[in-house]
């Protein structure tokens, strides 16, 4: 993010156990205008077989994809940051785009028992994305 952004702050937050509601009142409270930047992170499905964790995780990125905030913890063991996310996300109405998806058996890893990662980007709905960086 430094070679991206000049001005910015970090706000860490640990999620807990707190409801998706209570998530998306907190980055309600941050959200300050589009230049605003949330980030969640979290694990997709973990130690399944490969052909498994992609039925599993189609699931759970459908659900992130049409800003449905009902992930639950068999899905992703961080469902609720990502309702909450979801639950702000659209009352902000942003769209949801899927910028990559990934498991350890697609690199060098074994395929006997995978860890799932995904990369979203939220953005307002007429927002172009090849017109702007994401990797960064």
């Amino acid at each position: 993010m430094t070679t991206s952004l000049t001005d910015f702050s970090i706000v860490p937050l640990v999620v807990g156990m707190a409801s998706a509601e209570e998530v998306a009142e907190v980055l309600d409270c941050l959200w300050r205008s589009e230049e605003t930047l949330i980030i969640v992170s979290s694990d997709l499905s973990h130690y399944l077989p490969y052909a498994i964790a992609q039925r599993e995780d189609s699931k759970t990125i459908s659900s992130i994809l049409q800003l449905n905030h009902t992930v639950d913890h068999e899905q992703d063991c961080d469902a609720m940051p990502i309702n909450g996310l979801m639950l702000t996300v659209r009352k902000h109405h942003l769209t949801s785009h899927l910028l990559n998806l990934r498991n350890s058996g697609d690199t060098a890893g074994p395929r006997e028992q995978v860890v799932v990662y995904g990369a979203f980007v939220f953005t307002p709905p007429y927002s172009s994305l090849g017109n702007t960086d994401y990797a960064a």
